[in-house]
This record gives C-alpha cells, sequence and structure tokens, in this order.
C-alpha cells in the first residue's frame, strides 16, 4: 500500500522531470560541462558547492543563464569548507578540507558531542549564507554524498534554511537502492513533508553514479515511474581523478555527452513531461 504522505504528494505535485548536475563549482571542467549541457542539451539544474576554488566561476555561469535552476549542494565530506579551519577544527583539516571516507565516523561524532554539532551548525550556516552571497535563487538543497540522509544534518540543514528561502529538499529514493535504506528515504520523507519542504518522488543516477551514459539515461527514461524524478549526474569535460581522487572510477565525460545525446533529447520530447528545477516542476 502506499504511504499516506507520498499519496498526499503526488496529488499536489504535477509529474515531471529534473535533471541535474552535481558537484557545480568544483572543477573547470564541469563548470564547462555544465553550461554546455544546459545551453545545447537537456540539463535543467545544477548543485554547487560553495567552498570548492572555482566557485565564483560557477556562479558568473549561472548568473548568465537565468533559466539553469541552481541550488546548494552542501558540502560535508570529501571537499572544502566555507569557513576557515580555525572556526571548525574538529571537522576539517589545516587546509580547510572535510576528510575522504570517514562518514561513518563523523555521523558518530555528530550524535554524541555538542561541541562538533556547533562546529557543524556553523559551516553548514555559512554555506547557506554564502549563497545567499551570489544573489542567486535557491531552487533546492541536497547534499555531497546524499550526507542529508544523517538526521543531524538533516535537522540543521532545515533548520538554517528556513531563514534562507529554503522549499525543496532532494530524496535520493532510487528503486535498486537497497532495501534497507527504504525507511530512511521513508523518514526523511516525512520529516521534509512535516516541515512543509516540497521534494521528487524519486530519483535515478544513485545505483551508477558516475556511468550515466547515454544508454543508462535513455533506459531511465524508458522506465519513469509516476510522479516527479530527479535524475541527477556528474558532467564533465574530463573523468575520472581529473576531477577528484575519489571519483576515479567516473565517466564524467560520458555524462556530458548522454546530455547532449540528439536521442536523449527526442526520447524527453517524446515525454512530453514538465521539464526545469525544483521550483518550476514542483510549482511550490
Amino acid at each position: 500500500m502506499t504511504p499516506r504522505h507520498m499519496v498526499a504528494k503526488r496529488v499536489i505535485s504535477p509529474t515531471g522531470l529534473i535533471i541535474t548536475a552535481d558537484d557545480f563549482g568544483r572543477h573547470p571542467a564541469i563548470n564547462a560541462a555544465v553550461e554546455q549541457a544546459h545551453r545545447e542539451g537537456v540539463l535543467t539544474a545544477a548543485s554547487i558547492m560553495m567552498g570548492e576554488a572555482h566557485v565564483a566561476e560557477a556562479v558568473a555561469i549561472a548568473h548568465r543563464n537565468p533559466k539553469l535552476r541552481i541550488g546548494l549542494h552542501v558540502v560535508l565530506t570529501e571537499g572544502r569548507a566555507v569557513l576557515p579551519p580555525s572556526q571548525i577544527p574538529d571537522l576539517v583539516d589545516a587546509q580547510g578540507r572535510f576528510a575522504d571516507d570517514a562518514m561513518a565516523r563523523d555521523g558518530a561524532r555528530f550524535f554524541f558531542f555538542p561541541s562538533v554539532r556547533r562546529q557543524l551548525a556553523a559551516e553548514i550556516r555559512a554555506q547557506f549564507e554564502a549563497f545567499k552571497a551570489t544573489g542567486l535563487a535557491l531552487d533546492h538543497v541536497n547534499a555531497h554524498r546524499h550526507f542529508h540522509l544523517h538526521p543531524t544534518i538533516l535537522a540543521l540543514i532545515l533548520e538554517v534554511g528556513r531563514e534562507f528561502g529554503l522549499r525543496a529538499v532532494r530524496v535520493p529514493d532510487e528503486t535498486q537502492a537497497p532495501a534497507l535504506l527504504k525507511p530512511i528515504f521513508a523518514l526523511l520523507r516525512r520529516r521534509l513533508t512535516k516541515a512543509g519542504i516540497a521534494c521528487n518522488d524519486q530519483i535515478a543516477g544513485l545505483a551508477h553514479s558516475g556511468g550515466m551514459d547515454e544508454t543508462r539515461l535513455l533506459e531511465v527514461l524508458k522506465n519513469l515511474a509516476p510522479g516527479v524524478t530527479e535524475i541527477y549526474l556528474h558532467p564533465a569535460t574530463v573523468s575520472g581523478r581529473a576531477i577528484a581522487e575519489p571519483m576515479a572510477d567516473y565517466r564524467h565525460a560520458d555524462e556530458l555527452a548522454a546530455l547532449l545525446s540528439p536521442r536523449v533529447r527526442a526520447a524527453l520530447d517524446a515525454l512530453q513531461l514538465p521539464r526545469g528545477g525544483f521550483m518550476d516542476v514542483l510549482a511550490v
């Protein structure tokens, strides 16, 4: 039986499609791909990392492409913080970087250490403030590596985000996701509903993260479920370690090619679905 909150969501939300590029601002090759995929391809949204070295270029791209919807990609692992290390010493190293492959450890610290939670709250606020300073409209919020599934992080995003116009959050619920994650997705959806925050019904891109090539993207479009689907990708003009060491196996350039594919565009046009950002498709 379909949960009551999901029924209510689909009644008020039109069926539609959001096609998002994550990691905007991380690398010039990502920035170039985002602009190309939006201007020449089917990309409708991007999630920006406010602490990364190339974020200013990403912001400039966003401003000259006003139909590209921009969300905040909250970074608390495998990336750079906005605040200096002296203000959040328990979160980052001396260079201001969060640890790679330490989400379990850090998640436990967020739960059990009030001093760490205070630093976490300060960094999340700083990322929202940095986004506000860009002058861009906030389309959505998600977190790098879907770290907003952590209840402490989610609570802080909702608490802080209200002050910055937060209205939509990604739920990374994919059909192929492990069954053990389904209760976590359901809890996330319930908390968002209670907070009055809109969300997608499902995503595509989790099972094949870094490998959403033309074949897989066409397969997703062929088998879309009812409701609002977000397809997220990691396009860039180069691939793998050229972008980041944790992405050694990612085929970024193949994902860009998929977004530029005439076959993909034709499949999308045949669907005749509303497309855009969260604010467009969910009408919130």
